[in-house]
């Protein structure tokens, strides 16, 4: 079947007694001619991927820019000092952070939809899949629907912060997390789409304005909302709260709203907080800093073309 709409999902599900995730493996296995086993595999290697880049993280690294690193840990640490939402929250937080800071400093992550949201979806499952001793195929069961649900915004609306701004990304991501979350504490389909429909909305029209056109600032920050959202919106679905408004109108909804951001609020860097005077600061200093690792790139070059020519004179 074709991923376009989270109630065709649903209807599926019903009508062939599986559930959510079940109907995203099987289409899985019939888009890409694939067996069962092999779909599955293929998702561990995400689930693995997810993990590796949490177990490795040790917030010393820093990104090139200088605007990030070292959050992740400062957070972790806080996490066993009695934090305001609970440790749970704060370990959530810290995760967010981490992979956030492992996309800016060019380590392995898991574009979840994309490389700019990857810290969303491992910082609500690493957390529980720790704190509640998870099997790994629950994991990838959760995974599977987050899979499903990305797939049918990618359909009705977009992934892109350059198509539909950040509420495209993090929206998205937070959307995904949260019926991962809802499938993992035993919610029905209708809780799933009920979660999505809610933290996509929580987000809506949400810019993407990243300072000197990084992916660091607010962008790594944004992955903490996305993620708390989405452990707020699943609770909310699994406590019988439901969203107003079906989650294929929401979807569609930040879909025209994506359309109707103005360019600057679409990843150019051109307004929001890039057009900021710091955030127009750091642009400067990077744009600088540029220019002075080229200027000293090509005197090293000539440096090493001028030794060289007398040695191949002789």
């Amino acid at each position: 079947m074709n991923l376009d709409s989270m109630q065709e999902i649903v209807t599926a599900a019903r009508r062939e007694g599986k559930r959510f995730w079940e109907i995203i493996l099987e289409t899985d296995m019939e888009n890409r001619g694939v067996s069962r086993g092999e779909s599955l595999d293929k998702m561990a290697l995400n689930w693995h991927t997810m993990k590796e880049a949490s177990e490795v993280y040790t917030g010393e690294r820093r990104s090139l820019s200088g605007l990030s690193g070292g959050q992740g840990k400062l957070m972790h640490d806080y996490a066993a000092t009695a934090p305001i939402g609970g440790e749970f929250m704060a370990q959530v937080i810290a995760e967010a952070l981490a992979m956030g800071e492992s996309n800016a400093c060019m380590r392995r992550v898991v574009a979840a939809p994309t490389a700019g949201a990857c810290g969303v979806l491992p910082a609500v499952l690493i957390p529980l899949y720790w704190r509640e001793n998870l099997l790994e195929e629950k994991m990838l069961e959760a995974m599977f629907t987050a899979s499903g649900v990305g797939a049918v915004i990618a359909y009705r609306a977009c992934l892109s912060g350059a198509a539909g701004g950040c509420q495209a990304e993090i929206g998205s991501a937070s959307a995904m997390a949260a019926a991962a979350l809802v499938h993992l504490r035993g919610g029905t389909e209708s809780q799933i789409c009920h979660a999505v429909a809610m933290a996509l909305k929580n987000l809506m029209g949400l810019a993407c304005d990243p300072v000197a056109g990084l992916v660091e600032v607010p962008c790594i920050k944004r992955n903490v909302v996305g993620a708390v959202n989405a452990v707020a919106a699943a609770d909310m679905a699994l406590a019988g709260i439901e969203s107003r408004i079906p989650a294929d109108e929401v979807i569609d909804a930040m879909g025209e709203v994506g359309r109707r951001l103005p360019m600057e609020l679409r990843e150019t860097a051109l307004g929001g907080l890039a057009a900021t005077p710091t955030g127009r600061a750091v642009k400067e200093r990077m744009a600088s800093s540029k220019k002075k690792q080229r200027v000293l790139t090509i005197k090293d070059a000539r440096w090493r073309l001028e030794k060289r020519e007398p040695q191949e004179a002789k």
